[in-house]
């Protein structure tokens, strides 16, 4: 790390909330507090509270805090680790406490994106790298879903808001900037889901999720039906990826008629849970 840079002590505020809650044991990851009301959501107020805390109940040492200007990468690494921590929240309503972490759902997009069939006139290394930005900002944001109470506009200001201070204050100092310009570009072309690249990575945003639901209906040996995330397969655009889930779909309804029912799908207030269009909050605390 820069010597230049260096991190803030953290104040007696800081102390307070860095003290494990009664019956949660410590832990190796990073804590932090719950975000405020919606109208005060600030990434930088997310940031000042952002620490590792591996040593409970003492201060806890905040890797990003402090670090604006660095030309050192390492903090960046540090808040990434948010990212393997945080478990996708939308699982948690049927009962997997467990399930996949943000890093684990991008990381298997990647992989996907690899597979491109020649077909799709697109550059895969950078639709890899796209899987691999897109939820960034939930290492500030968080995973939020449709029953958290932010709408879809305030969720869209706090990821912008979030990647803006990501990459223009932890990022800015490193090799000058121009990875920091290349994420937040490369985010934003996700976002606007205009290039043939972008509208790919969204349909393998939905293709990891429609292979995940069965995987856990599958682990879970039947007892728990995720039948309303198939709506998800129904706004996959791209052909080639389509191919894809009616593959998985198809494997998910032989393994309900093995178990003696048909497949359930998703009912008719889906939408009025999650809204529609390719733009709604994320089924499983994805988009």
């Amino acid at each position: 790390m820069d010597p230049q840079a260096t991190v803030s002590p953290p104040s007696e505020t800081d102390r307070e909330q860095t003290v494990a809650p009664k019956n949660e044991p410590p832990c190796g990851h990073f804590k932090i507090n719950p975000d405020p009301p919606e109208k005060l959501w600030d990434p930088h107020k997310v940031m000042a509270r952002v620490s590792l805390a591996h040593n409970y109940p003492k201060p806890a040492f905040s890797p990003v805090r402090g670090c604006t200007g660095t030309s050192s990468p390492v903090p960046f690494f540090h808040l990434l680790e948010r990212l393997k921590t945080t478990k996708r929240e939308g699982w948690r309503r049927f009962g997997i406490m467990h399930g996949e972490s943000i890093s684990d759902h991008m990381y298997r997009m990647s992989m996907i994106a690899m597979m491109a069939p020649p077909s799709l006139p697109i550059d895969v290394g950078k639709c890899m790298q796209m899987c691999l930005i897109h939820d960034m900002a939930e290492a500030l944001v968080g995973d939020l879903t449709p029953v958290d109470g932010v709408t879809k506009t305030e969720k869209s200001r706090r990821e912008a808001a979030s990647m803006d201070a990501i990459c223009s204050e932890v990022l800015q100092g490193v090799h000058n900037g121009t990875q920091a310009t290349y994420i937040r570009r490369l985010w934003q072309e996700y976002e606007d889901d205009v290039t043939l690249e972008a509208q790919f990575v969204h349909d393998v945003d939905k293709m990891e999720l429609v292979l995940q639901m069965f995987e856990y209906e599958h682990s879970n040996e039947g007892q728990i039906d995720l039948g309303e995330f198939t709506r998800v397969a129904t706004r996959i655009r791209l052909k080639e990826v389509k191919g894809w889930a009616e593959e998985v779909l198809q494997e998910r309804k032989t393994f309900w008629k093995n178990h003696g029912r048909e497949p359930s799908t998703f009912q008719d207030d889906f939408d009025i849970l999650y809204g529609d269009g390719d733009s709604t909050q994320s089924e499983g605390g994805q988009k």
